[in-house]
């Protein structure tokens, strides 16, 4: 499949899994002095994940256009030594704000890689947050009982909270 078709077949499996399709926010930010670019596809829900905005429709799905040449998450550095840091890219995203949480987001994405994009699941491998003793958090046991119904236990690998966590702003 080409870019354009994965593209077009995430948001035509989102749309029937009742998402608002809505699009790629602009790739420089105005009206939000904390941002100088987008960087990823969760910066146009800010308001509602910081809850000053209604979260209406409560799913949706985007493919958002994103720069990261500066800031926390400046892949600027990385580019070159592995194969998956770039400064530009497209995140397709699927958000559910109070609907579906866990269990639904992960059946989706199983059925989308593996009914859509037909991946053979015997290659797929997913990660659990493992937990931080230090910050007094624990392994993510819920997630990882909702992907042994799909993968083997092999196949399910612990990732720690800056592999598995995306935060914006320093603590």
């Amino acid at each position: 499949m080409t870019a354009k078709e994965i593209r077009q077949s995430f948001k035509d499996f989102f749309e029937k899994k009742g998402h608002t399709i809505v699009p790629s926010a602009p790739m420089v930010v105005k009206d939000d002095p904390t941002l100088m670019f987008t960087n990823a596809g969760m910066n146009q829900w800010k308001d509602i994940i910081l809850g000053t905005r209604d979260p209406e429709p409560r799913r949706r799905a985007d493919t958002q256009k994103c720069l990261r040449v500066s800031g926390k998450h400046n892949d600027l550095e990385e580019v070159g030594h592995d194969t998956y840091h770039h400064t530009m890219f497209e995140m397709l995203g699927n958000w559910s704000f109070g609907d579906y949480f866990k269990e639904g987001a992960i059946d989706m994405a199983w059925e989308y890689l593996v009914d859509v994009l037909k991946l053979n699941p015997e290659d797929l491998y997913v990660t659990v947050f493992e937990g931080d003793p230090s910050e007094g958090l624990e392994r993510d046991d819920e997630a990882s009982e909702f992907w042994k119904k799909l993968v083997p236990d092999d196949h399910i690998i612990n990732g720690n909270k800056h592999d598995n966590f995306w935060e914006m702003g320093d603590k």
